[in-house]
């Protein structure tokens, strides 16, 4: 008999497209699923006979108690070798596998730049504008050439955007608890004297650090205070970085000029959400690992995750 896996969240239907699923066919069922469960009871009926899942990130989480409605689970593949929505100590005590594939960094920082674009050059306004046949241009654009770039963070994506930056001629501040001078000059930055010099200092402050208790919260009211009235916030890392109260208010009281969001405490963002309507805000369904090469990257090796688990040599385990 074989063996179910399930692909969860695959909300572009091509999971089984991206990668040769050929390999495992003989031993696997495999289906894809493309809704996405808020229900943990109704998600679990759909998966309760499944020995295998494979995750996309973030999207669901995997419980404690959602694992224990899954008796017959043996292997769970993560995209990515990190995923924060996973119960890691109670997948172990259940004994299931964990595994995660590599990830690619260029997309995200793309992504970042779209999002910092867009709202210096006011794209989505002057588009919907253009299209109902309203005003003929209807704003400034922001020039990036001299103005200044704030990283929070400085690591691989962080880096890149860095690069990205300087070919537009822009100024880079940086700043993380442990960075360095001379580690931000690598990178062809300067390191800023604090973090609120950071925030002073940029006309654009974008967010790249893994979320941990140390970052959770770490731009607050105090920071949004003394950004520039006319500086944008951008952040496509982790949505719990950032204070959402004190962004929401800084947005409707005009203190900043906008915001670039592509990360949500709760996703999908509910329908009543006002980043669904605040007009300077930029905001995208969490797309920034959602292209071409990274999902080839992670369905192919989720097969390669599954062969080796079934040889009895799992690789790229996750563990406590």
């Amino acid at each position: 008999m074989k063996l179910k896996c399930a692909i969860l969240d695959d909300y572009q239907q091509v999971a089984l497209d991206m990668a040769d699923w050929s390999a495992v066919a003989d031993r696997l069922e495999v289906f894809a699923i493309g809704a996405h469960f808020t229900d943990e009871a109704e998600l679990a009926v759909h998966l309760q006979d499944c020995d295998i899942l494979v995750i996309m990130r973030e999207r669901t989480p995997i419980s404690a108690s959602l694992l224990a409605r899954l008796p017959k689970l043996k292997l769970l593949i993560t995209s990515g070798m990190r995923n924060a929505a996973i119960d890691l100590a109670a997948a172990a005590e259940r004994g299931v596998v964990v595994c995660g594939t590599a990830s690619g960094s260029a997309a995200p920082m793309e992504l970042t730049w779209a999002l910092l674009l867009g709202l210096a050059k006011h794209i989505v306004p002057e588009s919907v504008g253009l299209r109902n046949n309203g005003p003929w241009q209807q704003a400034l654009g922001v020039t990036l050439r001299g103005k200044t770039l704030g990283l929070l963070g400085l690591g691989k994506i962080g880096g890149q955007m860095a690069q990205v930056a300087q070919a537009f001629g822009m100024r880079v501040l940086a700043w993380s608890q442990n960075l360095t001078a001379e580690r931000a000059a690598r990178h062809g930055a300067e390191l800023a004297p604090s973090k609120r010099a950071l925030f002073e200092q940029s006309d654009f402050v974008s967010v790249h650090l893994v979320l941990s208790e140390r970052s959770r919260g770490l731009v607050g009211r105090d920071e949004l205070e003394a950004m520039k009235a006319t500086a944008y916030l951008i952040n496509t890392s982790r949505a719990a970085i950032v204070d959402r109260a004190a962004l929401v208010e800084a947005l409707l009281q005009g203190r900043i000029a906008g915001a670039g969001l592509d990360v949500f405490e709760t996703e999908p963002l509910a329908a009543d959400d006002v980043f669904r309507r605040l007009p300077n805000v930029l905001a995208t369904p969490h797309l920034g690992y959602v292209a071409d090469d990274n999902y080839r990257t992670y369905f192919r090796e989720a097969v390669e995750d599954i062969e080796a688990f079934l040889a009895g040599e799992p690789i790229r385990r996750l563990e406590r």
